[in-house]
């Protein structure tokens, strides 16, 4: 039987080390590190995620601010908005809520944050920088992911690690950062022949496509580690893409859902924050 990894516990004591670093920074340098949260429009899921982010800044000392704009905002408005913020020494963080209204450029926005300020780790400077190596503002949900990974005791060196899904958010860059744990990294995705036989072939198997409770036993080598990072909600209830009751039989070690990567994405977003802020210095 599957061990829990669990990410709401991890998240808990990772808070507490930040809520200390960040009273460390207001006493030593008078630095309390800012994070500005935009909200385009109406979206309940938008506005429940930045709740989220707002308690969890108050929770360890970060100050943060939403900046809330209507869905009929024009895309130069929101880039005039950013640019202000990329200009406020105040400001160590910046974070444009998706999805974005249609009429705006999505990417023409991730763009024009400042890639110091990309708490988000999206800007094109930071992929490129996550691509080659070097030192960046890494993405919220893939740091989580090592973070959760590594937290079990596994070495990750030498293992081989399969990503399920290829996207720019979660797929690509949690691929390129087991590969520079020295992971062996293969990148599955909806045309990859025999997808079950290529995941049961995976010591850390990263489930990233939407679809849920797709993946079941056959997808699964024995005593794996397998992360689900699919939150999909159906007929009310939070479901992963890994059937659960079927992977913990095969599985060393198993994130649930909820509580085990989205704790983590908010946490280290917080982290990113804190970065950005030092770096500031």
């Amino acid at each position: 039987m599957a061990k829990l990894i669990d990410g709401r516990a991890l998240a808990r004591q990772i808070r507490q080390e930040l809520k200390e670093d960040i009273l460390t920074l207001r006493n030593q340098h008078n630095l309390v590190p800012g994070l500005t949260v935009i909200l385009v429009g109406d979206d309940p899921a938008s506005h429940v995620y930045v709740r989220n982010k707002e308690r969890a800044c108050s929770e360890v000392g970060i100050h943060s601010n939403v900046i809330r704009m209507n869905a009929e905002v024009t895309e130069k408005e929101l880039l005039d908005t950013i640019e202000g913020l990329n200009n406020d020494d105040k400001v160590h963080g910046i974070l444009v809520q998706l999805p974005l209204p249609d009429h705006i450029n999505e990417k023409a926005v991730i763009n024009a944050i400042k890639p110091a300020k990309d708490v988000d780790g999206f800007h094109p400077v930071n992929s490129g920088m996550l691509m080659t190596g070097q030192a960046v503002l890494e993405p919220c949900t893939p740091k989580g992911i090592i973070r959760l990974i590594e937290e079990t005791g596994c070495i990750i060196a030498g293992k081989h690690a399969v990503v399920i899904g290829r996207s720019n958010i979660v797929g690509k860059p949690v691929a390129m950062m087991l590969l520079q744990k020295h992971a062996t990294v293969t990148i599955a995705h909806s045309r990859t022949q025999d997808l079950a036989t290529v995941a049961a072939s995976a010591d850390i198997l990263v489930v990233a496509i939407g679809k849920p409770q797709l993946i079941d036993d056959s997808y699964i080598k024995k005593d794996a580690i397998v992360i689900d990072v699919g939150t999909t909600r159906v007929n009310g209830a939070l479901m992963g893409d890994v059937k659960f009751d079927k992977a913990t039989e095969k599985a060393a070690y198993i994130t649930p859902v909820p509580g085990g990567v989205g704790p983590m994405t908010i946490t280290m977003l917080l982290e990113n924050t804190l970065i950005a802020a030092r770096n500031s210095i």
